[in-house]
């Protein structure tokens, strides 16, 4: 089979042959339709510190967003079949650990990621445990969930577990970082009832899919502030619910500076470096802070699939954020687009090779 690899401890990636993958007894193979390209593949195309921190075995696979079909499952496999067609759940957790013991699988302290640590999505075909598999429809339906949909359950589940943290109905929910997560914070935020929501970015393509996603206010941190936002909205006090999602130091510390007393912000966005925040006024609003990773295993699974079950309205807005789906071959072109942010979402079509 073909593969995007990661043949040695360097920049770049090769498209090689490989044989195809070995299913155990209590795995799933999944021939993949579409693999979705994030800030993760990013850091190991690069190659850079952050790789080189995450990723302990060269050579291997890159590719965590997928989505495929079931052409094998494994001898003690009984709720997966042949045909399926599926997402995955990229963290492959020990299971014995304390939190996995406790049912809080996310936090398992002995995770070992898909196309981190072991094999990914980045091929014609890849192994997960079935643990890790999300059966979307049954011998090949599509009826729901399309192949670019299912490819973008991974980062859609970021996306819910940060929106969903905390209570948004009725609330002001403020969000930092306009990329495809944003957008779908934006989405889920409108879906789960949320008052007014607002959303930062300096990048002019960016705030104008925001708009068409329905925010109430896209909001150019490069020509004007969050507070006059607020103003322009009727807002008589500061944001209840903040979603950091840009990992810039700059977008955390305006968003501390305009939450309302006993907001809460949820932080999935990866900041580059340390800084420093206004802890005194963290302390004095009693404003709490919450760390996301992932996914919830698997509550945030069941929610996103009752969501797009139901609202075929979000199922387009989340859609709406894959600008790019160029065939597995051209790899190189959908990593340029990527690392630009000139586009939305960028997915692998791996049935192309053209």
């Amino acid at each position: 089979m073909r593969a995007l690899r990661k043949t040695t401890a360097g920049p770049g990636l090769e498209m090689v042959e490989l044989p195809e993958p070995e299913c155990g007894p209590q795995d799933v193979r999944i021939r993949v339709l579409r693999a979705g390209i994030c800030g993760t593949d990013l850091h190991i195309l690069a190659w850079d510190a952050s790789a080189q921190a995450m990723c302990d075995t060269v050579p291997f696979t890159p590719g965590h967003e997928f989505y495929g079909e079931v052409t094998e499952v494994g001898s003690a496999v009984d709720d997966v079949r042949v045909g399926d067609r599926v997402s995955g759940e990229g963290h492959v957790v020990c299971g014995t650990c304390r939190n996995c013991r406790a049912g809080r699988r996310q936090m398992c302290k002995r995770v070992r990621s898909v196309g981190v640590q072991r094999d990914g999505a980045f091929a014609e075909e890849v192994v997960v445990p079935h643990f890790n598999v999300w059966v979307h429809e049954h011998d090949g339906g599509e009826a729901v969930i399309s192949p670019e949909l299912g490819a973008l359950f991974d980062p859609f589940g970021n996306a819910v577990h940060t929106t969903l943290k905390f209570p948004v109905l009725g609330e002001d929910v403020l969000i930092t970082g306009a990329g495809p997560i944003g957008l779908m914070c934006a989405a889920v935020a409108r879906f789960a009832g949320a008052r007014h929501v607002a959303i930062t970015d300096v990048a002019e393509h960016r705030l104008a899919m925001a708009r068409a996603a329905g925010v109430d206010l896209a909001i150019d941190v490069s020509a004007s502030r969050v507070r006059d936002a607020q103003a322009e909205l009727g807002m008589t006090e500061g944001f209840d619910i903040g979603l950091e999602i840009s990992g810039q130091a700059s977008a955390l510390q305006e968003m501390i500076e305009n939450m309302n007393h006993g907001g809460s912000i949820a932080l999935l966005g990866l900041p580059p470096r340390s800084f420093e925040i206004d802890w005194t006024t963290v302390i004095t609003r009693m404003i709490t802070l919450q760390g996301i990773y992932g996914r919830e295993m698997y509550e945030t699974w069941f929610a996103m699939s009752a969501m797009t079950q139901t609202s075929p309205a979000l199922r387009d807005r989340i859609l709406a954020t894959v600008t790019d789906v160029l065939p597995a071959t051209q790899s190189e072109r959908a990593y340029e687009i990527a690392r630009s942010g000139s586009g939305g979402k960028v997915l692998l079509d791996w049935t192309r090779f053209d």
